[in-house]
């Protein structure tokens, strides 16, 4: 008993027609792109597949890759702002980054830091919210459900 999942002679006969047409359809799509590659198609060797040349490298993918100038200005930054962090410590390199030259005019936004005031306002606030959970009633500031 023949399988009912063997296709015919006839039926192959009409995938190779169908793969030989959309194989001149990817040419004439081809030509009409200049020559950009089409995807190949399911009727073509895997070879042929293969043979498509190695994705660029820069935006589409690929690692990208700092100088060694502009990688030195960073380490050269950063080490600025340890040092500037630490209190001059470990003082930066005499040479300057360029790109630090470049925004020593531009202000930064400072870290914001807390008064001694609102820190004792928030220890304050902060043990009397304890100390009515340890009663068992609600936190003065608690939300309401």
């Amino acid at each position: 008993m023949a399988n009912p999942n063997t296709p015919t002679i006839a039926s192959l006969k009409r995938a190779i027609e169908i793969a030989e047409t959309i194989e001149k359809l990817q040419a004439q799509l081809a030509s009409l792109l200049g020559g950009q590659s089409v995807a190949a198609s399911p009727a073509k060797p895997a070879a042929a597949a293969s043979a498509s040349p190695a994705p660029r490298k820069g935006r589409r993918g690929g690692k990208r890759k700092l100088s060694p100038e502009a990688r030195a200005n960073i380490v050269a930054a950063q080490r600025a702002r340890w040092a500037k962090i630490r209190g001059g410590a470990k003082a930066a390199p005499a040479a300057a980054p360029a790109p630090a030259a470049k925004n020593a005019g531009k202000k930064g936004k400072k870290k914001r830091m807390l008064t001694p005031e609102g820190r004792a306002a928030l220890s304050a606030a902060l043990k009397a919210r304890w100390a009515a959970r340890k009663k068992g009633g609600p936190a003065p500031n608690q939300r309401k459900k």
